[in-house]
């Protein structure tokens, strides 16, 4: 059992001392004793009764000690004599109003409290049998200035009267609450509420409102009527009178908890409450003797059980009984008010019974936690650092996390997985010591199942309610704490009789079954899953899928106070520098995710392709093993494909992809298909291995193949292109032809080498008679004779150069390439004499004739150009067109329909005087006449264009000239010569905001009228 206190008496009355304690008080380093007789002893102590660490030993066999020092505990002051004149049932101070109240035969009295003088008797209390003080600060709401409020109420039969000090002044009137039944106890609930303990039930007294609350409770607390309601019909067993065997009626107990909460016992009863007298709904205190008194000393709730001479010490959370110490005779507790002493001050109590007075020093609470969990009480330890307050204890987060894991690491010896990994995920252990609890199939090397003589060992027993129902809850569960309440005292025989601790046998059992197998392993690791992928998103908020750490501004985002506390608990060793820190998140970014990987091996081989498609930090040599043991190729490619592991991810598609017949779990990856999907999946940072590993699949089915190039993808526009035209040439022209026409046409690639290669190839063609893909001769010849029109990023004499000047296939193409080179006559003369082709001429006149249309549209736009303008050009191509019909280089002869019909679509377009210079005087005139009329035609043209333009612009100038004069005809617009403002008295200046007066004005266009001053502001 737990020794959170040890008692040592401070007062014992000599033998010859005929008078009992009746009562106790302590304030300060002073104790104040009531005797039978009415003295009062006041006692100085040498020792604060907080401060009993030096004297609080966890070895202690025997719960009482003596002094060891030769300094005495205490020493008598003075005594009182003739303070009353019976003995002193009650004693308290209102330390504000630097009172001592006493109650003594059926008084309230008030005494100083230096000079223990009688003050006064409260004569309107008499008949009192109980009375209980409080003191508060509160606010004035008027004012809101604090002050401090003192109250003593005092129970005088059925009624309650209060008096109440402020600031050490007593008011002057009192209040008076009369209830249905004589009142046994008073207890403070709060500065305003008042809990009164009746002879059959308890009430709740505000005494603000004077509202007067039953609190319903089971049994002899006060259930409502027909309720049996306690454990045993709602009779207590000192309640039992039958033929005369009885005993007296208990009296009704109270006392205040932590955060709110009130405690009432009656007889075996008990009944949790909050200040407002609600029920909290918890269950009762599984005592099997009534007891004498209850108190709570911060964080224990103490029970006096008179009839045994003992005092427990419970958890009021788990109402577990922790310490049981044996003090004969006791018959009361006496516990420092909370407004006295801080609720953590409490440590030290008194324990009162006739003849003594024991003072109750607390162990540390770090040794406390450290002997429960020594002891195998994990849910013990978590309740009671749960309560304590952080000051007072070294590290309260550091010990619950290490207490709550081993309480996990027990649940999971026990078989409860989902318990066990859900507070493992609740504390955000370590991966690594969770792993450790599986076999090598899930924690490989990190398993602790080769070193199972090292886990026999494990020191502690274990105790069996530290293991809650399903919930967890610690209200709910199965408690054997009843067979605690008979516990010997003794320490030695607590570890045997208490019946909740585990034998070793047990305990062994429970190590050999630690390491889960079979079903069991196939349940821990479904619930292991969810911890890990929790794990791996902690660490993705550190940790970038390159290894080095997040900067600070993505640690902002993370709402966590300090980061690097954060990261360190995921990890199993403090680590020291930042790079060490960043290493070991690394290894246990590596652990969590080969794990996970063999868990969903293990349970669920379909989820592992999902998570190699996300960055993780597999080991390569673990993934690799398990998938080709297993058979699972293309989930090894999606790994490697992660990893960047390329080169080994197409090797294995080259291997499988080449076979012929390829394995039913390799059915994936037979062919070319699944490799050119992983060549397009590749950056240019890899193209020699997208070069090296394309060769394959272009041999196999050059058009899939070529996908890995012509794909439309970042990845395929993005690859070095001449290194890739430069593979492609060494395989094969057509697909370099293939290759250079996606660039240009659908990239639009304008390097001059890529087009001069695609025309290079064309030519060459043509030349040998061999095309690439499924084109013919004429399907050729059409697609180099667009190329050779469309580029203009080839160079012409290059490409003139390659091709034959006596082929009659490559007429057409050097009359295209001799106009790239500006040589229209030289092409023209293909066109009329070689091609004989006078439409292709006439349509290559055209041609020329739009390119510069649009170069001198561009230089001059809104001009027309007209036929006088071409009066002043040299030529125009339509002429050279006309010379070659007309007067043609010998042995050529005229063409006179050729040349007729341009004289009639074009003349307009060429030089009068040169053009008529051209034609022979022995042509009838009768044949020019469609000439003459176009020049006619375009001549008057022009005239009646520039008429029609003359006219428009006179009526705009007439339409504007009226707008000036006459005005818009606008409501609010422009007014003309009519337009007017009116300046009233209270017109102001839109700059200024002066009034106008006799000053000079401006109108605006807007009609807004300013100062003539302030119109240039």
């Amino acid at each position: 059992m737990l020794s959170a206190f040890t008692a040592r008496p401070i007062v014992e009355l000599k033998q010859r001392d005929k008078s009992k304690i009746e009562s106790i008080l302590a304030y300060g380093d002073r104790l104040l004793v009531g005797l039978s007789h009415g003295s009062l002893r006041v006692y100085r102590i040498n020792e604060p009764i907080d401060d009993a660490k030096a004297h609080n030993g966890p070895a202690a066999q025997d719960h009482t000690s003596s002094p060891s020092s030769k300094q005495p505990l205490v020493d008598l002051m003075r005594e009182e004599e003739k303070f009353s004149k019976y003995k002193i049932d009650q004693l308290a101070v209102i330390k504000e109003a630097n009172l001592l109240v006493s109650l003594s035969n059926g008084l309230v009295s008030t005494h100083d409290l230096h000079t223990y003088e009688l003050q006064e008797t409260l004569l309107k209390a008499k008949g009192a049998t109980a009375f209980a003080v409080t003191s508060n600060i509160v606010k004035d709401p008027s004012t809101d200035v604090p002050s401090i409020v003192s109250r003593l109420a005092v129970a005088v039969k059925r009624r309650v009267i209060l008096w109440s000090w402020h600031d050490s002044e007593l008011e002057p009137d009192t209040a008076e609450h009369t209830l249905v039944t004589g009142v046994k106890t008073l207890t403070w609930a709060s500065g305003t509420k008042l809990i009164a303990g009746l002879t059959s039930s308890y009430v709740l007294v505000d005494i603000g409102t004077s509202v007067v609350t039953d609190i319903v409770g089971p049994g002899s607390i006060g259930g409502a009527p027909g309720q049996d309601g306690g454990r045993f019909g709602g009779v207590g067993v000192s309640t039992i009178n039958y033929m005369g065997l009885g005993g007296a009626a208990p009296k009704p107990l109270a006392t205040q908890l932590g955060q709110g909460q009130l405690l009432l016992a009656k007889d075996i009863n008990t009944l949790f409450i909050d200040i407002e007298g609600q029920s909290l709904g918890r269950r009762q205190i599984p005592w099997a003797v009534a007891p004498e008194a209850i108190g709570y000393s911060y964080p224990y709730l103490l029970a006096l059980q008179a009839t045994r001479g003992t005092l427990e010490v419970r958890n009021p959370e788990t109402l577990t009984l922790l310490q049981t110490i044996s003090l004969p005779n006791a018959s009361q507790l006496h516990i420092s008010q909370p407004n006295i002493s801080l609720a953590h001050a409490g440590k030290g109590f008194l324990v009162v019974s006739e003849r003594c007075v024991w003072r109750m020093g607390a162990l540390e609470y770090d040794s406390q936690i450290d002997a429960l969990v020594d002891r195998g009480r994990l849910d013990e330890a978590i309740s009671l650092l749960g309560m304590l307050e952080d000051a007072l204890l070294k590290d309260k987060e550091g010990r619950l996390r290490e207490i709550k894991m081993l309480k996990a690491q027990y649940l999971f010896d026990l078989r409860r997985y989902r318990e066990s990994l859900d507070l493992f995920t609740e504390v955000s252990a370590p991966p690594e010591r969770v792993i450790r609890l599986f076999p090598p199939i899930i924690a490989g090397d990190l398993s602790a199942q080769a070193d199972v003589a090292h886990d026999d060992k494990r020191e502690g027993e274990i105790q069996a309610d530290d293991v809650t129902s399903e919930g967890g809850s610690h209200e709910d569960s199965t408690s054997k704490d009843g067979k605690l309440s008979h516990t010997s005292t003794d320490e030695s025989k607590a570890g045997t009789n208490d019946g909740t601790h585990g034998s070793g046998e047990q305990a062994r059992r429970v190590n050999d079954g630690a390491i889960p197998e079979g079903k069991d392993l196939k349940s821990a690791t479904a619930e292991l899953r969810p911890f890990l992928v929790q794990a791996r998103t902690r660490i993705q908020k550190y940790l970038n899928p390159d290894s080095t750490l997040k900067d600070a501004r993505g640690a902002q985002k993370l709402e966590v106070s300090n980061v690097q506390e954060a990261q360190e608990l995921l990890l199993a060793h403090a680590p020291g520098s930042e790079e060490e820190r960043r290493q070991q998140l690394v290894a246990t970014a590596i652990l969590v995710d080969t794990t996970l990987f063999r868990a969903y091996m293990f349970a669920s081989p379909s989820l592992a392709g999902p998570l190699f498609r996300l960055d993780n930090f597999c080991d390569p040599d673990v993934v690799k093993d398990k998938l080709i043991e297993t058979r699972r190729y293309n989930d090894l490619v999606d790994f490697y494909y992660g990893k960047k592991l390329h080169e080994q991810a197409l090797e294995l598609l080259q291997k499988f992809g080449k076979e012929a017949q390829a394995e039913q779990s390799a059915s994936q990856l037979a062919g070319p298909q699944r490799t050119v999907s992983y060549l397009q999946g590749l950056s240019a940072e890899n193209i020699d291995l997208i070069l090296r590993f394309a060769d394959w699949p272009l041999n196999v089915d050059p058009n899939l193949g070529m996908e890995v190039f012509l794909a439309d993808s970042e990845n395929a526009e993005t690859l070095p292109r001449q290194r890739v035209l430069n593979f492609l040439s060494s395989k094969d022209k057509a697909l370099a032809e293939k290759y250079l026409k996606h660039i240009i046409e659908e990239l639009n690639d304008t390097t001059p080498a890529f087009h001069q290669k695609l025309v290079d190839i064309y030519i060459q063609g043509l030349k040998e008679g061999r095309f690439t893909g499924e084109l013919n001769q004429e399907q050729w010849e059409e697609h180099t004779l667009s190329f050779l029109r469309s580029s203009h990023y080839y160079q012409p004499y290059k490409a003139l150069q390659k091709l034959p000047a006596d082929n009659p296939k490559f007429y057409e193409p050097r009359a295209i390439v001799l106009n790239k080179m500006g040589q229209h006559k030289q092409a023209l003369e293909i066109y009329v004499f070689k091609l004989q082709d006078p439409e292709k001429a006439e349509d290559y006149c055209n041609q020329v004739q739009l390119a510069q249309t649009s170069s001198t549209m561009a230089t001059k736009q809104g001009h027309r150009s007209t036929a006088t303008d071409l009066e002043d050009k040299s030529t125009s191509i339509y002429h050279s067109l006309l010379s070659l019909y007309l007067s043609p280089p010998p042995p050529h002869k005229p063409q006179w329909g050729p040349a007729l019909q341009i004289l009639a679509k074009h003349g307009a377009r060429m030089p009068a005087s040169s053009t008529l210079d051209l034609i022979p005087e022995i042509l009838p005139i009768k044949d020019l006449e469609s000439y003459f009329r176009g020049r006619i035609r375009s001549a008057n043209t022009t005239i009646n264009e520039s008429r029609v333009t003359s006219a428009l612009r006179s009526s705009l100038v007439f339409s504007e000239e009226a707008k000036l004069r006459l005005g818009d005809g606008v409501p609010g617009g422009n007014g003309g010569r009519n337009r007017h403002v009116l300046i009233s008295d209270n017109r102001v200046c839109g700059v200024c905001y002066k009034r106008f007066g006799g000053s000079a004005i401006k109108v605006l266009p807007n009609n807004s009228v300013v100062h003539y001053g302030c119109s240039n502001q």
